[in-house]
């Protein structure tokens, strides 16, 4: 796998994270469920510091989904570190389906402790079914070129 600047993909959206008490669990780590809180968090910031407002998809009645998540825990962290979460869209028909991908490190030393992809849906927020993406979401839910040529070379 290619390293971009110890990143998987290049030009991650990145979002820092520190470890707070109420993820610490009985083993005195960050509890597995944490890590996809996180995941959201990251997605929503990455929303957002795009230039979108949350209420853009009240607006719009459109929402994404996730529709499965596959995940790799690959380390763990304790209270106080911090979590430099990367995002990428990695997929996307520009109607209904995108792809989101994650790739977590510590940023005391650089170590990747979760990876994760998100296979998404467009919905009818009002109805909860299958819609054609918005305009704020077809055009967030791009796959950057330099990203889609990474993906080409992956395997």
């Amino acid at each position: 796998m290619t390293q971009y600047d110890g990143w998987d993909l290049p030009e991650p959206y990145v979002h820092r994270i520190t470890v707070g008490e109420d993820a610490i669990d009985a083993f005195g780590h960050a509890n597995n469920a944490r890590y996809l809180e996180w995941a959201d968090q990251a997605a929503w910031t990455h929303w957002v510091d795009a230039g979108y407002r949350m209420e853009d998809c009240a607006e719009d009645d459109r929402g994404i989904a996730i529709m499965r998540t596959e995940a790799d825990y690959l380390g763990h962290v304790r209270l106080c570190d911090e979590l430099d979460c990367a995002v990428w869209i990695t997929k996307s028909d520009g109607r209904l389906r995108a792809e989101r991908r994650y790739q977590f490190r510590k940023a005391s030393d650089g170590s990747t402790v979760f990876r994760a992809v998100t296979t998404l849906v467009c919905f009818q927020l009002s109805t909860g079914r299958p819609a054609r993406m918005s305009q704020a979401l077809k055009s967030h839910y791009q796959v950057k070129p330099c990203v889609a040529e990474a993906l080409l070379t992956e395997n």
